[in-house]
């Protein structure tokens, strides 16, 4: 039909229904922060969404690239929100190739001479 409109729904609300975030203001921080692009435009939370759109999201240290095929605006079963887009994402990295990453203790204060050398020996800077 000429009038017709296609259906559309606020970014940050479907990432938040079909699962690809947590809570929705941790997508609508996503969109703010630029980590939400559709089409290649980085986007407020409140853009507009449509069938066809392809959405990158940089989240949890990884990049999920999906084309939206349906739009709803309330959050669903798993099974169902899979069905909601096409994840065009790479696989992400085996556990293995993860990088061991040294950590103190919040608040642990300055390392130690000792300290120091232990974390520069683990982290293959020195002998």
């Amino acid at each position: 039909m000429a009038g017709e409109q296609q259906p559309s729904a606020r970014v940050d609300s479907w990432i938040w229904a079909v699962r690809l975030t947590k809570t929705r203001s941790v997508a609508a921080d996503a969109c703010r922060g630029g980590h939400v692009r559709v089409n290649d435009v980085r986007v407020k939370p409140a853009h507009a969404i449509r069938p066809g759109d392809e959405v990158r999201l940089r989240h949890d240290g990884r990049e999920r690239i999906v084309v939206v095929s349906k739009i709803i605006s309330k959050r669903v079963g798993a099974a169902v929100a899979a069905e909601c887009y096409v994840d065009k994402s790479p696989p992400p990295p085996p556990r293995e190739e993860a990088v061991t990453v040294a950590v103190r203790a919040r608040g642990a204060g300055r390392p130690t001479k000792r300290e120091r050398r232990s974390i520069e020996k683990l982290l293959g800077r020195r002998d």
